[in-house]
Order: C-alpha cells, then structure tokens, then sequence
C-alpha cells in the first residue's frame, strides 16, 4: 500500500468511526457484539477498533480460534501417540508449543518424538508415502473451514492407497456454541461479526436461526479495519432499528448459500458428534467426526494407546476468555506467568488466540 492508499484508508475508518458514534448517540445502555474468529480478533487488537468505537458500543471475543477450545483430552492423546514407536506426528506449528496435562509435543519434540510441522494435509499425505515403515498422524484441528481440506487429504490417501496416513480429528462447528453463548443472560450479547472464512464454507444462511429464535444481529463480516468497522456499523444499524437478520459486508468472499462443493466433501466423510470445547464442555452435535465408512483413516480408532488423567492448569482463565466472561487482562497470570514464551494457556499459543493478541497489542 502506499502512501497515498494509507491515509485513503485511514479517512475511511475514521469515518466510519464517526458514523457508529453518530448512530448510537442518542442511546444509554450499551450494546454488545461478539465476534467468533481468531483473525478478526487478531485484527481487533492490532488496529485499536475498540478505542475508535464509543461507549454504547462494546465487543468481546468469543471461542473463535480452534486450536484454543482444543481441549488437553486432545492434546494428552497427540501427546501419548508420538510416545509410540512407529509413529510419525504431522501438525501445524500452532499446536507444537499448546501444553497438554503434562507436556506438550514440543517437549516431545525435544525428547526425541518424531514431530513434524506441515503446511496442509497433503504434506502428510505425501510424508507418510515417503515413510511406508511409519503410522503417520495428522492432527486435524479446526473448524469448518479446514474440514473439507482434511476429507481431500483422506480422500487423496486413498486414491493413491497410501494405508499408513491418519487422522486425529477435533473438527469443530461454529453454529452450535454461537446458539449457547446467545442463551447465556450473562452475556447479553445483541448480535455477532459471524466468522468469514467459516463462512465461506457453510454459507451465512446458516446464521439465520440466530436471528430469528434469539432476535440478534447477524453480519459477516471481512478482516480490514473497515470491513470490521462497517460489520460493526451494520449491527448497530439493526439493533437501534429493532431489526435482527443476517446480513453479508463480506459478499466479495461469503455467499448465504456457501460453498456447495466443500460442503459435500464434508458431508462424505464426516458426521456430526457431541463435541468437547476447552472451557464451555460438550456441547451437542458440534463436532465432525470421521464416518464409519473411513474409520479406518481415524487414529483414534486405528491406533490405540493409553492417555493419561485429564489434569487442567491452574489459575488459568483461558476458558472463561474464550465464553467472553473476561477479558485477558482479568487473569492473574497473563504476562506474568503466561506469556508467549512459556504460555500456560492454549489462548496465549495460537496466533488467533485472545490472549496471544492482546499481549502482542493491546498493552
């Protein structure tokens, strides 16, 4: 960008900050939006949108980076898997430094742990081609958005009948804990920034219920200060209306209906299950989980071994940041304790995590 396009840009969101003040001026009570994606709350902080937003209006961040809601259940079985002889861990970097109960797979790593960072799941597959003697495992974490590049990675393995490359899924799905953290009085949430690359994927029809049975306000929105800016501007617009639907600030990327094709694949290889979430606990139909008909891809499943005792970290409040109760600064052992060189909390890991992006930008 240059010079030129900088303070284009700057004009527009200063204008657009004017604009939200403008709309709620006249109103007491303070509305409450919550965004559930890593990247626009990396996108929050980076960009100060809180301090350019007025009074009436208040964000918090919700469980919107999935290596955070990962539970340590998750981590202690990748954990215990790359203990085994013959295997070989294929992860993305995020999850190597997340602490399990006891360890993590960077101490693993370190131990001698045959521990591999990838940049998709292909890499895996083509890793376990190379290495026909090994159990290659990829640890597939995350939401709708990397689910169907995980169903093209068992379905490529199987085209090309490669038998030692696996799967340990902790897929997760964003509507259903969207539905539970709107039922939450405490909360009091008055409409959502819906997470674009999600939805992308499953469409932002798939939002409407919200809108209609919870009466909130529904934008999808994109990853500039203005994009966040005007998904903010869009919400309040309906909220001072009385109005609740889904709309789309995102339609250069995110159609209501989706993507048909990723869909599908989805739908081939994954059914839904009740899903573990760190922090929130199981919640009902919100995980993907690999079909009977590929079960034998599932490490779960193909490659048994013992976990040790859930144990959850004391003093830690990742939890209570990822349901938007508190705040990062709220927990006594953020950049104390906690901090990116030796986290003790999944949130302070992930590039997308709440707590990872106020340390780097809201202090």
């Amino acid at each position: 960008m240059n010079y030129l396009d900088a303070f284009k840009s700057r004009d527009v969101v200063l204008g657009l900050a004017e604009r939200i003040r403008l709309l709620v001026a006249g109103r007491a009570e303070p509305m409450t939006f919550m965004e559930v994606c890593g990247t626009h709350t990396m996108a929050i902080y980076q960009y100060g949108i809180r301090s350019l937003l007025p009074p009436q209006v208040r964000l918090i961040s919700g469980p919107g980076c999935p290596v955070c809601v990962t539970p340590n259940g998750y981590l202690d079985r990748a954990v215990a898997l790359s203990r085994l002889p013959g295997v070989t861990i294929a992860t993305f970097g995020d999850l190597l430094r997340v602490p399990g109960s006891s360890s993590s797979l960077m101490e693993e790593r370190a131990r001698g742990g045959d521990i591999r960072v990838v940049y998709s799941p292909l890499d895996a597959v083509a890793l376990a081609a190379k290495l026909p003697e090994r159990k290659v495992v990829f640890l597939g974490v995350g939401f709708e958005t990397t689910a169907p590049t995980i169903a093209g990675s068992i379905l490529t393995a199987e085209k090309r009948g490669v038998e030692n490359y696996f799967v340990l899924t902790s897929h997760k799905t964003m509507p259903r804990p969207m539905e539970l953290l709107s039922a939450d009085p405490e909360l009091a949430i008055d409409g959502y920034l819906c997470p674009a690359h999600v939805s992308a994927v499953i469409g932002a029809d798939a939002y409407a219920f919200l809108a209609e049975r919870y009466g909130l306000a529904c934008v999808v929105t994109g990853f500039e200060p203005a994009d966040v800016l005007q998904g903010v501007e869009m919400l309040a617009r309906q909220v001072m209306a009385g109005e609740h639907r889904v709309e789309i600030q995102y339609s250069r990327v995110v159609k209501p209906e989706g993507n048909g094709r990723a869909r599908e694949v989805m739908a081939q290889l994954f059914e839904p299950y009740d899903a573990d979430w760190r922090g929130i606990g199981v919640i009902p139909g919100s995980g993907l989980r690999l079909s009977e008909r590929y079960a034998r891809f599932d490490a779960a499943c193909a490659i048994p071994v013992d976990v040790e005792e859930l144990r959850e970290h004391a003093g830690c409040r990742c939890g209570e940041v990822l349901k938007g109760k508190v705040s990062p600064f709220d927990c006594p052992l953020f950049a104390t304790a906690c901090s990116p060189e030796a986290p003790v909390g999944a949130c302070m890991v992930s590039s997308e995590g709440t707590c990872a992006a106020a340390y780097k930008y809201g202090r």
